[in-house]
C-alpha cells in the first residue's frame, strides 16, 4: 500500500470548479475512529452548498467533501470495538468521502447489506434515513395519508416516493421534466405533475380529494414555498428538509393560523444523535431492504478526476437518484 493518495481538496468558496485533485498522505485512524478504503461516494445537495458556502454549517478549510461513502474497513483505531479488518461499511462520518481512504468515527458506520453494491451503500444512509424523518420521525405520516414529493427523481425523491409506498401512503410527486416523472410512476408514485404546470396548486389539491395534502416534503424554498402552503390540507404538516432554489423564503405565521398548518425543519446531522429515533429508523429501514421494498436508485458515476463536473451536474439538474463518484477509478 502506498503512503499517498488521490483526494479532493477544496482551499475557497466558490463553484464547484474550486476543487482540485491532488495527493496527499494516506491518513491514519485516532482514537475511536476507522479508515476506510473507498469504494463509493454518494453526493448531496448539500456538498454542493458546503463548496459554495451556502449550507448550514461553517465550511472550514482545507477540507476534503464527501459527507456519506462505502468501502472496506481496512484499519482500526484505539478502543474501536465491534469493527473488523475486511468490513463493508457505509459511512456518514461528514466530510473527507472524497479521497482514495477516508477516515470516520467508529460510531458513523452503517452495516451494508450483503445484497448492496458499493455504490448503493454510499446512496443510501442520507437519503433514506432523511426520508424515514421527514415521512414518520417529524411528518407523523399514517397509512392511506397523502404525501407531496418534491424534485421526485433526485436521491431524496426516489427514496422518499419508495419508503412512503412501502408505508401504504399516497403520492403526489413533483418533478421538472416527463422522463423524471417517468421515474417517480416506475416507483409507484400515484399522481404526477410539471413542477411548471401553471395549474400546479390546483391539480395536487385535488389529487388529495380536494382538500389539499396533509404531508409535503418541501425541498425547493424560495417562491415555491408559498405555493406549498397553498397545496397543504387544513392541519397540514410541512416537512422543510432542503433549499433547492437557493433563495430566501418569506413565512408569516397568520398564514399558519389560518389553517393550523404545522411547518417543521429537518437536518439529518442534528437528529442522528437522538439515539431512539435513529434506533426506530434503523430498524424499519433494515426490514424495508431484507424485504426488497426498498433498493437504493443509482444514478450517474463519475470518477475522482471528474468531482467537480458531477457537482456541476446536480446544480444544472441533470442527474437522476443519487449521484455516485468512484475515488478508486
Amino acid at each position: 500500500m502506498s503512503d499517498t493518495m488521490r483526494a479532493v481538496v477544496v482551499e475557497r468558496l466558490g463553484p464547484p470548479e474550486v476543487m482540485e485533485l491532488r495527493d496527499l498522505p494516506v491518513p491514519q485512524p485516532g482514537p475511536d475512529e476507522v479508515r476506510l478504503r473507498v469504494e463509493a461516494v454518494g453526493i448531496n445537495f448539500a456538498d454542493v452548498l458546503t463548496v459554495a458556502g451556502e449550507y448550514l454549517t461553517r465550511t472550514r478549510f482545507p477540507y476534503t467533501p464527501g459527507m456519506e461513502f462505502a468501502g472496506t474497513v481496512d484499519a482500526l483505531g484505539e478502543g474501536v470495538t465491534g469493527v473488523q479488518v475486511g468490513q463493508r461499511v457505509a459511512s456518514l462520518g461528514g466530510r473527507g468521502g472524497l479521497a482514495q481512504y477516508a477516515l470516520s468515527p467508529a460510531a458513523a458506520l452503517i452495516p451494508v447489506p450483503a445484497s448492496f453494491s458499493a455504490a448503493q451503500a454510499a446512496a443510501f444512509p442520507v437519503s433514506y434515513y432523511t426520508a424515514y424523518h421527514g415521512l414518520k420521525t417529524l411528518g407523523h405520516g399514517k397509512e392511506g395519508e397523502w404525501v407531496l414529493v418534491q424534485a421526485a427523481a433526485g436521491a431524496l425523491g426516489t427514496a422518499s416516493i419508495q419508503l412512503a409506498k412501502a408505508l401504504g401512503m399516497n403520492v403526489v410527486a413533483m418533478a421538472s421534466t416527463e422522463e423524471k416523472l417517468g421515474i417517480a410512476r416506475n416507483l409507484g408514485a400515484d399522481v404526477t405533475l410539471l413542477q411548471d404546470d401553471p395549474d400546479r396548486v390546483q391539480k395536487v389539491r385535488e389529487a388529495a380529494g380536494g382538500k389539499g395534502v396533509p404531508l409535503i416534503l418541501e425541498v425547493v424554498g424560495g417562491k415555491r414555498f408559498q405555493e406549498s402552503l397553498d397545496m397543504a390540507a387544513n392541519r397540514g404538516r410541512l416537512i422543510v428538509i432542503g433549499n433547492a432554489s437557493r433563495e430566501q423564503a418569506t413565512l408569516r405565521p397568520v398564514e399558519l393560523m389560518k389553517r393550523n398548518l404545522t411547518v417543521t425543519g429537518l437536518w439529518l446531522t442534528s437528529l442522528m444523535p437522538d439515539a431512539e429515533a435513529t434506533r426506530e429508523a434503523a430498524q424499519a429501514l433494515t426490514a424495508l431492504v431484507g424485504s426488497g421494498r426498498v433498493t437504493p436508485q443509482v444514478g450517474p458515476t463519475y470518477p475522482l478526476a471528474e468531482s467537480a463536473r458531477a457537482f456541476q451536474d446536480i446544480l444544472d439538474r441533470k442527474t437522476t437518484g443519487k449521484v455516485i463518484i468512484e475515488p478508486q477509478r
